[in-house]
């Protein structure tokens, strides 16, 4: 079967099948619009030399994926943000498990900029100032005189939350065009001079990347292995797996895999960062 590479709702849905239906394990995994390219590339590699396994990959967004851990419908959640207090704690209601906590690989958030924009470097009180509406103009940092327009995630999103928690730190601004996908936000973003938006770094094609700094005297860095590596860029992230309970049987090997050599070179292969 074919992968698709790109996705252009998150909604999709791409089943990976491996030799006969028959006698197989299946494994479902649900969640990260962000993680989701490097899910479907994880699963298709992997039953290329497990024919013993059926991996079903499914995004929808991170507290799409957690809603279906706690409802019991996904083996694993996607998540490119930590769970929340709430769900573990309906977690633990239903199943009597606090779950388990696997970070797989990490990303640098991106700053997408159109690539014409004359502005190249932000830091992070100016995302901040931007997001929540206090800037409202490119001359403000010192790019053209023109609004700037705002493109984002949808609340359903890990890294909605995540940029909320850790960069915008106050509620998004009304102007927010909120988007169903980062592949959404970076098309919206090429085709606007005067738009901004941020995202998983494996997306960010046909955009610039801007130059974060944590404050206007430190050095500022776009996302790389080495800036990534000595969290010299101030957005990063893991991105994670959970699970209800330990894994066991073919979840377990699939996972081993996942964080093995392997698997993590595909992390870099499809464009974010490995864990080790």
């Amino acid at each position: 079967m074919k992968i698709i590479n790109k996705i252009a709702a998150t909604l999709m849905v791409v089943t990976l099948f491996s030799g006969s239906a028959l006698a197989q394990a299946k494994i479902t995994v649900k969640g990260s619009d962000t993680m989701v390219i490097l899910a479907q590339k994880w699963a298709e590699l992997y039953m290329k030399t497990n024919k013993a396994s059926i991996i079903q990959v499914t995004g929808g967004g991170s507290g799409v994926g957690i809603t279906a851990l706690i409802n019991g419908t996904t083996d694993i959640a996607d998540a490119s943000r930590q769970m929340k207090q709430t769900e573990i704690e309906k977690l633990k209601a239903r199943y009597n498990t606090l779950g388990v906590e696997i970070p797989c690989a990490k990303d640098g958030v991106t700053i997408y900029l159109n690539e014409a924009n004359k502005v190249n470097e932000l830091t992070l009180k100016q995302l901040s100032d931007i997001y929540t509406g206090k800037i409202r103009n490119w001359k403000e940092l010192g790019g053209d005189d023109t609004e700037i327009r705002l493109y984002g995630r949808e609340n359903s999103s890990g890294t909605y939350v995540f940029f909320h928690d850790e960069v915008v730190k106050a509620d998004y601004s009304s102007n927010v065009q909120s988007l169903p996908g980062t592949a959404a936000v970076v098309n919206a973003v090429k085709k606007d001079i005067n738009g901004i938006g941020y995202g998983g770094a494996a997306y960010a094609v046909g955009v610039k990347h801007a130059y974060v700094k944590k404050d206007a005297n430190s050095k500022a860095y776009v996302p790389t292995a080495e800036s990534i590596a000595k969290n010299y860029y101030p957005i990063t992230r893991y991105l994670y797996m959970y699970l209800r309970n330990r894994p066991t049987g073919e979840t377990k090997k699939y996972i081993d895999w996942i964080l093995g050599s392997e698997g993590q070179s595909i992390v870099t292969e499809v464009g974010y960062f490995p864990v080790k």
